[in-house]
């Protein structure tokens, strides 16, 4: 297994929209390896690339004993009148959880290793995961949908950690 260590808020990478993948070849081959390599770990829930520091629309995913990937993943629906408030959190704000709001429902799409469309859609955690990865490559973070409040609690707690 190829370790790839998380990037953690203040580095820059997290904070810049990802570029998205015109040709597929073998170090995006390789970036889709350690995704999947890397998210499957115990409390890994999802993984994009900017968090292993690679500014490319590419994620994975470990919901329920289910490891996959999408290349150039859009949001194109979530559910507009079922949301979910629970604990999120984010290996590059470690350790710490917050209440954030999401659609209950979600669904990406984008393209496999062969260029062929792939859907992934899910409710409640995996609806979560696919709006927290997305906004991994729009260069947000979770605390970015935390109200007010919260915002400012977790944006402190943060600068104590670092």
């Amino acid at each position: 297994m190829t370790y790839r260590e998380i990037r953690v808020i203040g580095d820059p990478i997290l904070r810049t929209p990802c570029e998205w993948i015109t040709d597929i070849d073998d170090s995006v081959k390789s970036l889709v390896e350690d995704l999947l390599e890397n998210v499957d770990e115990e409390g890994r829930a999802g993984l994009a690339a900017p968090q292993i520091g690679v500014g490319l629309r590419a994620f994975s995913w470990n919901i329920d004993g289910e490891i996959g990937y999408v290349l150039n993943p859009k949001l194109v629906e979530v559910s507009k009148d079922e949301f979910q408030n629970g604990d999120e959190g984010c290996l590059s704000v470690p350790g710490l959880w917050f209440p954030t709001e999401r659609a209950w429902y979600a669904r990406v799409e984008g393209i496999d290793l062969d260029g062929k469309k792939v859907v992934v859609e899910g409710e409640e955690l995996m609806g979560r995961c696919l709006q927290h990865e997305t906004d991994h490559l729009e260069g947000m973070l979770y605390l970015d949908r935390l109200d007010r409040a919260t915002r400012k609690k977790a944006l402190r707690q943060v600068r104590e950690m670092m």
